[in-house]
């Protein structure tokens, strides 16, 4: 009873100790893990239970803090209210960046619980996706040097934009913005032009991964099921491409022509040749398989809660790991093939330098991109003061695993035989589908995609539904259109254009030119201006940064 007698406002000229800004008490340990304590149940998401609930009491307490905050301006804080009249640990919960919440179970001195090793293979994980495939093509597209240098410059560019997003919130003077994301960031500098372009492009970045996931699990379906159906049918089949021999065989798809073969192969040691010829016509990459996605995935779409897939992120680590692994095992196996030519190129190598290096840096910047919920993640950091290093180290793991990858990947591919302009945007496509381990690759690679995607598809419903209809599920009508819309997009591009590279560095780029390199330093500099401590070699350097990425952008749709 004693805490309730305490004032919600403390008088100014009282012992300052113990009191925060604008003279307001609190402890800064529970300040940092009581606020914001509450959302509504509907948009309440936790990993272990597909709904939480508060009390009625929490619910109530608050409606009246959301009240009174709007009697006064942001920058007062007056009549914000003191942490003992919060809720119990139990009742507390914290947002994401997108709108939802998850519920504390106890908080630590800092504002989370991770260790600084959990924060980092966080961000490892979060960053690795699908651009791990297209790396070993877009070092082949770079040449080899350039494209070991861009890696590492990409690298460093936009683990620096990373670092200005995080130290964002903390040159806005006079607010409290321990709560807001770099969205808010984005309204609080450019008002609703802002909100609604940090809407725009996050739409883009996600809507583009769905795309480029849709293409990819069209392509691991169909070798999944081509592969079932020839070992259970004991059908030996050799596909209608050039290709090496022996046990740990290469092959080069795109020099059957211009488009990736559907198809073509031949058969052997088949009992009834009608009947492959029946299942190669309803079992195409192309024509049918991305249709007969459509059943599994759309209704996983228009579930309201997508927590239960959330329990199976730890898929995205063993893929990247087992990639890891099968890239060693087929490197060791198929030995060194390199030739260094810095300009001119012959059948079998490309030279180490080539115009057509933006191709790298688009996909590169999808691949280190994770601006827009960085901030999320290094909140559940227990050691707020190693975020700088965490996120350092994270970037340089990221780094070194598509060093590694895209490295070997392309000193591994048999030239002569075949020429490295054989490396597919997706470096899988060069092993054949009887290949055993690209199977069990595709396997986990389908199967951790099939968990992603639904989850995909649900922050790009709560980011788009929520600020048109305040609800990220107001109907099943608008949800199952947006969904169907999204689909129709995936299936269309698997059907007619289904080159991940180029969808992830169109996607990377546009998505990268406003998170990575636009917004970042236009709000470092706009910060640095009102302080007064903006100078010429800051405004020189974050200008040509921003240059940078419009180049980017520009680059991709010129090559």
């Amino acid at each position: 009873m004693e805490e309730d007698t305490k004032p919600l406002l403390v008088p100014v000229g009282g012992d300052e100790s113990s009191y925060g800004i604008m003279n307001i008490q609190f402890n800064p340990e529970d300040f940092k893990c009581k606020r914001p304590f509450h959302v509504e149940p509907t948009n309440i998401v936790s990993v272990n239970d597909d709904m939480q609930r508060v009390t009625d009491e929490a619910s109530a307490m608050n409606k009246r803090i959301h009240y009174y905050s709007r009697l006064t301006s942001p920058a007062d804080r007056a009549l914000i209210a003191p942490d003992h009249v919060l809720p119990a640990p139990d009742e507390i919960y914290v947002y994401s960046p997108l709108g939802t919440a998850f519920k504390v179970d106890s908080c630590t001195d800092g504002y989370g619980k991770n260790s600084s090793i959990v924060t980092i293979f966080m961000i490892w994980n979060t960053m690795m996706g699908t651009s791990i495939l297209s790396i070993p093509w877009g070092i082949k597209q770079a040449g080899f040097t350039s494209g070991i240098i861009l890696i590492l410059l990409m690298g460093i560019l936009t683990l620096y934009c990373c670092y200005r997003v995080v130290k964002s919130r903390k040159m806005i003077p006079l607010i409290d913005t321990s709560n807001w994301e770099f969205p808010d960031v984005c309204k609080y500098y450019f008002g609703s032009f802002g909100q609604w372009s940090s809407l725009l492009f996050s739409m883009v970045s996600l809507v583009g991964a769905m795309v480029v996931y849709w293409v990819l699990m069209s392509n691991f379906l169909f070798n999944t099921g081509r592969f079932i159906y020839n070992f259970v049918h004991d059908i030996n089949v050799t596909d209608i491409v050039p290709g090496t021999n022996g046990s740990n065989r290469v092959i080069c798809p795109s020099a059957a022509g211009g488009h990736p073969p559907q198809n073509r192969s031949v058969v052997f040691s088949s009992g009834n040749d009608t009947g492959f010829e029946l299942f190669e016509e309803w079992w195409n990459k192309s024509q049918t398989v991305p249709f007969y996605l459509i059943a599994v995935l759309l209704p996983l779409l228009n579930l309201k809660s997508p927590s239960f897939f959330a329990k199976f992120n730890v898929l995205g680590t063993v893929s990247v790991v087992y990639l890891v692994f099968l890239v060693t095992v087929k490197a060791a196996h198929l030995g060194i093939h390199l030739e260094y030519n810095w300009f001119t190129e012959n059948d079998f190598f490309v030279p180490e330098f080539r115009i057509l290096f933006p191709q790298l840096t688009g996909v590169l910047t999808l691949a280190f991109f994770i601006h827009n919920c960085v901030i999320t993640l290094l909140q559940n950091n227990r050691n707020q003061e190693n975020n700088v290093r965490d996120l350092s180290i994270a970037y340089f793991l990221v780094g070194l695993t598509y060093l590694y990858v895209g490295v070997i990947i392309f000193a591994s591919f048999p030239s002569p035989p075949l020429s490295k302009e054989c490396i597919e945007q997706n470096f899988l496509d060069n092993f054949p589908s009887d290949d055993i381990m690209s199977f069990v690759a595709r396997i986990f690679l389908l199967f951790q995609m099939m968990t992603v995607y639904p989850l995909l598809g649900y922050l790009a419903r709560v980011q788009l539904l929520r600020q048109f209809f305040g609800n990220a599920y107001p109907s099943i009508f608008h949800v199952l259109s947006l969904n169907v819309a999204v689909v129709g997009a995936g299936v269309a591009m698997a059907r007619f254009y289904p080159n991940i590279g180029g969808i992830i560095r169109y996607s990377g780029a546009t998505c990268g030119l406003a998170f990575v390199f636009v917004y970042p330093s236009l709000i470092y500099m706009i910060s640095l201006h009102r302080a007064g401590q903006l100078t010429w070699p800051a405004l020189i350097i974050h200008i040509f940064i921003i240059l940078l990425g419009l180049a980017n952008l520009i680059a991709q749709f010129l090559l």
